[in-house]
Parts: structure tokens; C-alpha cells; sequence
């Protein structure tokens, strides 16, 4: 008896090493459009849409055509969207035969339904009818043909556009659309790069992807991580988002960490590491004043601990500044042996000759405070506690640089710009917490000489009151 049919082995992720090939074959040609390329490679990895918001002729349409060469065997649709555009144009003709039967249905082989890979241009100009058949397809992978709703083997759209309109339809079309990338001119110290380097059109890629390839991916993504870290910083983003008036819809959260867990996946992690969260201004804001706002917070704020970031160390190591600047500066009566208030002599003898020296009154004059060595044993305490927290946050900070090197030796996707951004951003805090070292110190040495009571232990005193810090 024949043994039963093996069933062929699961395919095998694309490796790291594959990916920045393929990226690299992509990019050829291309002049300042990296960070767009692979984002668009990464949102149709991620089974999402991309949105090029920008003037023509920016590459938008080769940039499109670039995506379709990255997987093997898929088909490609393009159309460019006028007022006129009626739905046969992106749907398919309506089938003859199919009207003699009484069924309203359309050929859509070689038509936007067919496709795996699409580039509509001046997307936002069709139809409203257009719009809610798009709405659907894009989101569902379906289309309704006649009475059944067919599905399509759509990996990802791109669409192109000169501004984003603030309707309700285009509002609802817009966030279909996971990742948004203004896309400008050239600038003019990459202008003779663009003179010199003609994009060369491509029958092919030799590493594009197959298709049970990018399954194969998409299923290591379902297997990515997402740590308790970086879902806390997705929440602050949620909040600061929401806080400056940009709201960002609950599905498109979730995209976003599909999006997130495809990046690790493509890179071999298993984790999704705070760094990824560099692509949350492309997803969030649709443009680009809003990205670069996004952009310079993430890349203050990852890797750095909000409960000991600069701006609060500050504000603790100034409490002590101003307690030991008042302890200095404090004043006390001073008695003499016989428990009268010390005067100054020119005053006491004024005092004596106006009414005898019995008549001396009890007048309030000041000497400089004296504390008790418990005192400024418990102040020192407290600023040897501080100091040691500056520390250990010193070392975390190292450590997140550190992290950060290795993260970028291996990265596929990130934008440079923000890397570069981020590592100044950690370095910046790391010189900023050694001056904060330095003034708690200062500090420290000024309790440590405040003037003594002689002979007199004293009291604690309450702890210099602040803001609270992380351990």
C-alpha cells in the first residue's frame, strides 16, 4: 500500500537579509524616496494601504509600479480618478451575458477587483459612489458583484493625492489608508542626483517575494510580541493625540500594531521594541506639520523614563536648591547667659543711658541659624537618595543607548533622520541628568556646611517636599 501524500513543508519567512535586498533593488533609481519605499513595502507586508500626499510628478506612480515588482506573480492595476470617472473604469464593463439572464453583474478580470497590487491617482476625486464601492474592497477585500459579494485577492492600494479633503466621505476614505506620506520635490542638494539618476523601469525584481512568502510572514507577525512597555507608550500616545485635538479611531490602533508586529517580523523578532513606535507620526497624522510634531516627541520621549526624565529631576534637585538657600539664610534670636536678647552695642548703650541698664527691653535681634547634626544628617540622607536614583537612571540611559546601537545595526524600516534625531534626543538627556547629578551634589556639600549647634543633637526635620520619582 502507497504511503498517504506528505503535505508540502509551510514556507519559511523571507529573511532580514532578502528583505534589504529586495528594498535595496526597489530604492535604485529612486532620489530621497527611501523612508516612502519602505514604508510602503512594510504597509502591503502588513496587508495595509498607503496614501502619497504630494504635487505630481513626485515618483508617486513609478513608486507604485516599484511595489507591484516586489511580488512575484501578482497583478497590477492602475487608474487615474478625474469627476468623470464612472465605476466601469476601476470595477470591470458590465457582462452581456449575464444582463440576458436578468443578473447585474461585471467582468472584472484585469479590473481593480482582480488585482493584487493598485495605484490610484487623485484618489479622492472620484465619485461618491466610487468612494463607498472603495470603502469596501479596501477595508473588506471584497467586492460586491450583483447578488454575491466576491472576494479579492488584494495585498495593497496605493493612493495618490495633491491635498486630503475634510468632508465626512473623504474623512471615512482617509482612514482607510493606514500609512500617510506627504511626498515632496527633491531638494535642491539632491537635485543633480535626480539629473543623473534616471529610474530605470523593471520587468522584475530577482528577490521578489512569493506569495506564500508573505504569508508565511504575516504569519510570524501574528506571532509577534507586544511588551507591557510599549503598549504603555501607545496608551500616552493615544492620550496626547487626543489631547491636541487628533483623533485617531480605535480600528486604526489595532492596524497599528499590525503594522508594528509585521516591522518586528520582517527584522526576525519576535518583540515589538519601542524604537518601532517610530512609525506612529506616518500613521496618525495625515499631514506633514502634524508627522514632524508626532516625530519630535517619539523621538524625545523613547528611552526615556517620563517619572525621571530631566524636566521633573529639574524641578526636584531646585527644591533642594531653594531648602538649603533658606536653611543658610535663616535667622534666630539670640539670648544671652541671662536670658536677655542680645544688642548690638551701640543700641544697648543707647537703651542703658535712656532708662539704666535694668530697663534693657527683651528686643528681637537675629544670629544665624544653627542646626542640630540630626538635621543635616536627615537632609544629607535625603540628597544621598537622590543621587543614587540619578544613577541608576544614568545607567538606564546608557543602557537605552546602547539598545538603540544595536537596534539600528539590524533595522530594515527605519527612517534615518528620526534614528539620528532619537540618539541625539538620548544623549541630550544623558548630559542633561550629569549636570542635575552635579547641581544635587552642589547641594549636598551646602547642607553638609550649615552651621552646628554645639553639643546638641536636634531633631529631624520633615523631608524636603517634591514631586515624586520612580524608583
Amino acid at each position: 500500500m502507497d504511503p498517504a501524500p506528505q503535505p508540502e513543508p509551510a514556507a519559511a519567512p523571507p529573511g532580514r537579509d532578502r528583505i534589504v535586498a529586495l528594498l535595496a533593488a526597489l530604492e535604485d533609481g529612486l532620489v530621497e524616496r527611501r523612508t516612502a519605499v519602505r514604508l510602503a513595502v512594510l504597509a502591503a507586508l502588513a496587508g495595509e494601504h498607503t496614501l502619497l500626499v504630494g504635487p505630481p510628478g513626485t515618483a508617486k506612480s513609478e513608486l507604485a509600479r516599484r511595489l507591484h515588482l516586489a511580488f512575484a506573480g501578482g497583478r497590477y492595476f492602475e487608474r487615474l480618478l478625474t469627476r468623470f470617472t464612472v465605476p466601469e473604469e476601476l470595477f470591470g464593463p458590465l457582462s452581456i451575458s449575464a444582463l440576458e439572464q436578468d443578473r447585474y453583474e461585471r467582468q472584472t478580470a484585469g479590473f481593480l477587483p482582480d488585482a493584487t497590487i493598485a495605484f490610484v491617482d487623485e484618489v479622492f476625486k472620484g465619485s461618491s459612489a466610487i468612494l463607498n464601492a472603495l470603502l469596501t474592497l479596501l477595508h473588506e477585500r471584497e467586492f460586491d458583484n450583483g447578488p454575491r459579494r466576491e472576494r479579492c485577492p488584494l495585498i495593497s492600494v496605493i493612493g495618490a493625492t495633491n491635498a486630503v479633503p475634510d468632508d465626512e466621505l473623504g474623512e471615512a476614505f482617509l482612514d482607510r489608508f493606514l500609512v500617510r506620506l506627504p511626498v515632496a520635490p527633491v531638494a535642491a542638494e539632491a537635485f543633480p542626483a535626480l539629473l543623473a539618476t534616471a529610474a530605470r523601469a523593471r520587468g522584475s525584481f530577482p528577490g521578489a517575494l512569493r506569495e506564500e512568502e508573505r504569508r508565511a510572514l504575516s504569519r510570524a507577525a501574528d506571532g509577534v510580541r507586544l511588551g507591557e512597555e510599549v503598549a504603555g507608550l501607545l496608551g500616552e500616545a493615544r492620550a496626547r493625540l487626543a489631547g491636541e485635538g487628533l483623533y485617531v479611531s480605535d480600528r486604526r490602533w489595532v492596524k497599528i500594531v499590525r503594522l508594528l508586529c509585521a516591522a518586528a517580523a520582517g527584522e526576525g523578532r519576535s518583540e515589538v521594541a519601542i524604537w518601532d513606535l517610530w512609525l506612529l507620526p506616518w500613521c496618525t497624522a495625515a499631514d506633514g506639520r502634524r508627522q514632524a510634531s508626532v516625530a519630535s516627541w517619539l523621538a524625545a520621549r523613547l528611552g526615556v523614563r517620563e517619572a525621571l526624565a530631566p524636566p521633573r529631576l529639574t524641578r526636584v534637585v531646585e527644591a533642594f536648591e531653594a531648602q538649603v538657600e533658606a536653611e543658610h539664610a535663616a535667622s534666630d534670636l539670640d539670648y544671652d547667659q541671662e536670658g536677655r536678647i542680645r544688642l548690638d552695642a551701640a543700641l544697648a548703650a543707647e537703651v542703658a543711658d535712656a532708662k539704666g541698664a535694668s530697663a534693657v527691653p527683651r528686643m528681637a535681634t537675629a544670629r544665624r541659624r544653627r542646626y542640630g547634626e540630626a538635621h543635616v544628617a536627615a537632609r544629607l540622607a535625603q540628597l544621598d537618595d537622590l543621587v543614587r536614583r540619578i544613577d541608576r537612571y544614568a545607567e538606564e540611559l546608557s543602557g537605552r543607548r546602547q539598545e538603540l546601537a544595536a537596534y539600528l545595526r539590524q533595522a530594515v524600516w527605519i527612517d534615518a533622520a528620526f534614528a539620528r534625531e532619537a540618539g541625539e534626543a538620548l544623549g541630550a538627556t544623558v548630559e542633561a541628568v550629569g549636570v542635575l547629578r552635579q547641581r544635587a551634589l552642589a547641594a549636598r556639600g551646602r547642607f553638609a556646611a550649615l552651621p552646628r549647634l554645639e553639643g546638641a543633637q536636634g531633631s529631624a526635620p520633615e523631608p524636603v517636599a517634591h514631586e515624586p520619582l520612580g524608583a
